[in-house]
């Protein structure tokens, strides 16, 4: 498998950037995630991208862009990775799948995943779930920007 460049500062100065224009546009709160998550999609490690949001005791799929559909679309809380950030309010990075028993596979490709909390109002009311197709696809930098970003997100997600 040919290497793929991770994110960067730069990077994701740039995506952060375009976030705020997207956000200045207008959109109603569903188009925004919408856009949000195919925006994402785009980066060469981020092979499949998910927006949940909390409902009662569940996770909720409410948008997602990649490849294929998951069947994960509701997820208890506390439950895999994504469950297991949502209860806990800590972003995971997973560095190789195959190596935490939390892991609900979607799809046979995912070798790496990171999942960001994201808050308004004090408490987690959604999630950014993001699949790589390489292990340790995602570093320290991936976090920063993207719990950046789910502050930025996150009014749109209550």
């Amino acid at each position: 498998m040919k290497s793929q460049p991770r994110m960067n500062r730069e990077r994701a100065k740039e995506l952060l950037g375009e976030l705020d224009l997207l956000i200045q546009r207008g959109q109603p709160p569903a188009a925004l995630r919408k856009s949000v998550v195919q925006m994402l999609n785009l980066e060469p490690t981020y092979s499949w991208v998910g927006l949940y949001l909390v409902k009662g005791e569940d996770l909720r799929l409410d948008c997602w862009s990649g490849p294929a559909p998951t069947t994960h679309t509701s997820i208890p809380l506390g439950k895999g990775i994504c469950g297991f950030a949502a209860k806990s309010g800590r972003t995971e990075i997973v560095s190789d799948v195959s190596k935490d028993p939390r892991y609900l596979q979607c799809f046979a490709s995912t070798r790496s995943e990171i999942v960001v909390p994201v808050f308004h109002d004090g408490k987690v009311v959604a999630e950014i779930d993001i699949d790589g197709d390489l292990t340790n696809a995602h570093s320290s930098i991936d976090r920063e920007f993207l719990e950046a970003l789910a502050a930025r997100i996150s009014r749109f997600c209550a």
